[in-house]
């Protein structure tokens, strides 16, 4: 299945807010693996294993569908979609490369799934992370994913709110900058740091029964004789990165760009200070049968 990417004829959708350069590939894959244990426990959770069929929305270079692809084997099958041709490449390469013929990739905007996928009510289940926060129209995402389930499909959801409540410990004006213009950037483009307040009423109106709700709340503590906690590198490779997309598009200020960066190595090298990283919701929901 992992031939050459699909692409679905439909309006070029706005360009995503963190980029798909090198150095959002590299972010991706590391955040993927610092919450991958979030990733299989809700996945478990959805009872998705070997044979069965997964649709993978907003896969970006697909991390996550490389899991996926081998929790279902050969006798299942993966589908990743994404909006940017270069992911949807590099996946499809990495299929080949890791042996995964049962992973495909399709290039096509969230909003016009229903249309982009040919496989109306095929899938036994599908995955939504960090993607809903981003779009203009999650409620649209949600409608078209579970048109797609087959019935007694379940749709797994991991996203943000409450995404302001990110801090250092003790507070830093910088950080405090950084993330008050990160959401902003956010809005201003059509996301919802706080989209998961919402979509438990996106998936009733959607025909979706809600299962279960779970929070992941984590932090990062640096080592003043070590390197610091693994979860420490989510925060600092990800301020490293769009801090400085923050400066270009005019959300934050270089001094606080520069300082943000002094902070964070401040608060590595730190045997008290921490970082508290954004809530992630964890959510899971049921197509009924019929």
């Amino acid at each position: 299945m992992n031939a050459t990417p699909e692409t679905a004829h439909a309006p070029p959708p706005r360009p995503y807010v963190l980029g798909t350069g090198d150095d959002e590939l590299g972010r991706l894959g590391l955040q993927h693996r610092l919450w991958s244990d979030a990733a299989h426990e809700a996945w478990k959770l959805a009872r998705i294993g070997p044979g069965q069929h997964v649709l993978d929305v907003g896969c970006g270079p697909g991390y996550a569908s490389f899991d996926l692809a081998q929790l279902v084997t050969s006798t299942g099958s993966v589908l990743g979609v994404d909006e940017s041709p270069a992911f949807i490449s590099w996946l499809t390469s990495q299929a080949d490369a890791r042996g995964l013929p049962q992973l495909s990739g399709l290039v096509a905007d969230a909003h016009h799934l229903a249309s982009a996928v040919a496989r109306p009510a095929a899938f036994d289940a599908a995955y939504i992370r960090w993607v809903l926060c981003f779009v203009k129209n999650p409620a649209r995402v949600i409608h078209d994913t579970a048109s797609l389930l087959r019935p007694g499909g379940r749709l797994v959801i991991h996203d943000y709110f409450n995404y302001t409540s990110m801090t250092m410990a003790p507070r830093r004006a910088s950080h405090d900058a950084a993330v008050a213009a990160t959401a902003r950037s956010w809005r201003e483009r059509g996301g919802d740091p706080d989209v998961m307040a919402r979509v438990p009423a996106m998936l009733a109106e959607a025909g979706l029964n809600l299962t279960h709700l779970a929070i992941h709340q984590r932090h990062a503590r640096g080592n003043p004789s070590g390197p610091p906690e693994a979860m420490f590198a989510w925060p600092d490779v990800w301020w490293r990165t769009y801090a400085p997309k923050l400066v270009a598009m005019g959300y934050l200020a270089q001094a606080d760009c520069d300082q943000l960066l002094r902070d964070l190595d401040a608060v590595r090298t730190s045997a008290t200070d921490f970082i508290v990283v954004p809530p992630v919701y964890q959510i899971i929901a049921e197509k009924p049968a019929r």
